[in-house]
């Protein structure tokens, strides 16, 4: 015999009460706030339970469980969603709070690239750490980038889309701003500037440094270079990423006015491109090596 539901959500004010919500995806305790909030009006008794609550609205009404799979971590994540398709980004930002868009993505919604492969790069910064001392030596850049750079392993498959997740650095969420990227879909996602710089830094989450190249080149009269080097000022990283970004805006082809601006900034230390580069150039005026066939 079929087990009977605890309540029949052919009420329509329960219905009607989710249609009418902006948000469409949701985490398990938000769907008990809103059973514990709206338990009277909906005329639910005090002994169903909200674990109850959300089986039934799943068995009797649109809300799908949305399951997230990480392999490499042999982790599983369980969302809700009342809309039938929500998007991959609406679904990325419940796998962890107060997080935003970057690199490939944000290259992807800012339409800096023709590379529409199923990959979406989810940031969060981590806690605050006590500032360590920043001194360079030339002999450990060379070491440092002779080997492989540091690529996360944590991703989770949904559909047939893999999403990263990247715990970046504390900075506020600095450059990042809300981009309407459909009618009725606004998301968090790096302004062009710090992307132009993350993918400088990393960009292997960019596709690599020919696709670092392009979207220069498509970035180009989109924003401001003033801005950009004052977030480079204020993210204060300790390796020169000044360079590496001068020597991909000359060969994208920005005027020198442009430039003059990146060249005010002292260059004392030779640096890299990329990690683990077989066949290198070198570029004397940004003191940056460089894959050859660049």
């Amino acid at each position: 015999m079929p087990r009977l539901p605890k309540f029949k959500i052919a009420q329509p004010n329960i219905e009607k009460y989710f249609d009418k919500l902006s948000q469409k995806v949701f985490y398990a305790k938000d769907l008990k706030e809103l059973f514990e909030e709206n338990r009277q009006s909906w005329g639910l008794t005090q002994s169903l339970r909200a674990e109850d609550f959300i089986v039934e609205l799943i068995n009797q009404s649109r809300l799908q469980e949305i399951t997230l799979h990480s392999p490499n971590y042999n982790k599983t994540l369980t969302r809700y969603s009342w809309d039938a398709a929500p998007s991959v980004y609406q679904v990325a930002l419940l796998i962890k709070p107060n997080s935003f868009f970057s690199h490939h993505t944000a290259l992807l919604l800012h339409k800096l690239t023709r590379d529409t492969s199923k990959i979406v790069y989810l940031n969060t910064e981590q806690s605050k750490k006590p500032s360590l001392s920043k001194t360079l030596e030339q002999n450990r850049i060379d070491l440092a980038f002779k080997g492989k750079g540091r690529t996360t392993q944590y991703f989770f498959n949904y559909k047939k889309w893999k999403i990263f997740c990247i715990s970046g650095k504390n900075t506020g969420n600095l450059g990042v701003e809300d981009l309407q990227i459909s009618k009725s879909e606004k998301v968090p996602v790096t302004n062009i500037e710090r992307t132009l710089i993350d993918i400088s830094v990393r960009p292997i989450y960019a596709g690599g440094v020919y696709q670092v190249l392009d979207s220069f080149e498509e970035a180009k009269g989109k924003f401001s270079v003033e801005k950009l080097i004052a977030i480079l000022k204020q993210l204060d990283f300790t390796y020169p990423y000044h360079q590496v970004i001068g020597f991909y805006m000359e060969r994208a082809g920005y005027s020198n006015s442009e430039l003059d601006s990146i060249r005010k900034i002292k260059m004392e230390y030779d640096f890299y491109l990329d990690y683990e580069m077989k066949e290198k150039d070198y570029s004397k005026e940004w003191k940056v090596y460089f894959p050859k066939d660049l």
